[in-house]
């Protein structure tokens, strides 16, 4: 009987600490971010710190709930709840609420939900399920457009909706499918796709034309397997032809406001009238962020102690600039510390992974890793200027309910698929 009963609280209780640690730390910063005046009141429930709580104390309930439900399900109806997922999608360009001109949210009453966080679970458990059937096989062409399709569908969506930071994410699964076996060309590709994007839109057609004719003569002399003539010349006019493209997209596809976002992060802008006026409106946050994050130091001013914090600064510091408050209150240790913490928890879930004995488990494992990673790499290097500003929360850590209950369900139904595997007996 207690051998029985033990069984059912075989966890893997690391990646669930880190978890704790990273959800318990995010409220503490929400709460620096977000109070107001010199009194404090924990539970005051119309100021963010005090929803968050309250979605904290929804999100133990809903760890009880997927921990609590059989392995196998996940894996049965995983095709189901992707179509779901899908349709409330679909749903939105209908009843979805507009907010910051993005059409992302149901709202039921003074409560909104983002099911696009939630498509982020679904579509790892399509992916997983779709990958591990035996007649899968991702090395043909043809199961590598089913996966793709799998992948595309809410990307699509969720950009038809006008939320580009969402659609990014989407990204991180190409990092899973090429450890199943996926062709190195695919990721080959979409590194070069980023480099000619950059190189053309910062220096032009003509000089990235040039540097490719060099970098292909290089890697053709170098190479144990030499091009012909032919083929590069195909190759060079490919990437010319993508610099063309890319220049298109940038100039007649993408919007203005997402136009000076890249032309600000690519310091394309040569009149500095309208580049200073593109700084006030699109790099105020940024610049208000990083000037918080150097002003915090090594140790920082500490908790609730940062007056650019406190003064309210970064407009909306508790959502997408949430790391600028680590950084001014903790300083370069506290943030070092937050960076840690997420290092191990990615790297936690990629051991777990590794070591599971069903080829969907595995998988499931690597897409919540990637998808992690993604919004990790994204929203850090965002908040420090490293890349163009888009809207993706920190994991675990900004305010938001929809946000958090979906990281929720994305890592412990790995954690309710990693137990099948410790308490095997």
């Amino acid at each position: 009987m207690v051998r029985e009963t033990n069984r059912y609280f075989k966890f893997d209780w690391i990646t669930i600490i880190l978890f704790l640690l990273l959800v318990g730390f995010g409220w503490l910063n929400i709460l620096s971010a977000s109070h107001v005046g010199e009194s404090l009141d924990y539970f005051n429930f119309s100021q963010p710190y005090g929803k968050q709580l309250v979605f904290i104390l929804f999100t133990l309930g809903l760890i009880v709930l997927v921990l609590s439900i059989e392995a196998k399900f996940y894996e049965r109806f995983s095709s189901i709840i992707y179509i779901l997922s899908m349709l409330s999608l679909m749903g939105l360009f209908l009843f979805g609420k507009n907010v910051n001109g993005a059409t992302s949210w149901y709202a039921f009453g003074g409560m909104t939900l983002q099911p696009s966080e939630f498509a982020k679970a679904a579509t790892a458990l399509a992916v997983a399920k779709y990958i591990s059937d035996l007649n899968t096989d991702i090395k043909r062409l043809k199961d590598q457009i089913r996966t793709f399709i799998i992948i595309i569908v809410p990307a699509v969506l969720v950009l038809l909706q006008n939320d580009t930071g969402s659609t990014v994410v989407y990204a991180a699964f190409f990092f899973v499918l090429y450890r199943e076996g996926l062709p190195k060309i695919y990721l080959i590709s979409g590194v070069l796709i980023l480099v000619l994007s950059v190189m053309s839109l910062k220096f032009g057609v003509l000089i990235t034309a040039l540097l490719a004719a060099v970098v292909l003569t290089v890697l053709t002399l170098l190479s144990n397997k030499k091009l012909s003539i032919l083929k590069s010349i195909l190759l060079l006019l490919l990437c010319v032809g993508l610099s063309f493209a890319i220049k298109y997209v940038y100039q007649d596809i993408l919007k203005p406001h997402q136009q000076d976002r890249i032309s600000l992060w690519l310091r394309l802008e040569q009149d500095p009238e309208k580049l200073e006026q593109m700084k006030k409106t699109f790099a105020y946050n940024l610049n208000e962020s990083e000037k918080a994050i150097r002003s915090g130091g090594v140790t920082g001013k500490g908790f609730l102690e940062g007056t650019r914090t406190t003064g309210k600064f970064v407009p909306e510091q508790h959502t997408d600039y949430i790391f600028s408050t680590v950084g001014e209150e903790w300083g370069f240790l506290g943030s070092t510390l937050v960076v840690i913490i997420f290092v191990l928890l990615i790297l936690r879930i990629l051991h777990l992974a590794e070591l599971q004995k069903s080829q969907f488990s595995r998988v499931y494992g690597y897409s919540v890793a990637a998808i992690i990673f993604m919004h990790f790499l994204i929203n850090i290097g965002m908040v420090m200027g490293l890349i163009p500003t888009i809207g993706i929360p920190l994991p675990l850590f900004s305010y938001g309910g929809s946000g958090l209950w979906a990281f929720t369900i994305l890592i412990f139904i790995f954690i309710k698929l990693d137990s099948n595997r410790i308490n095997e007996w």
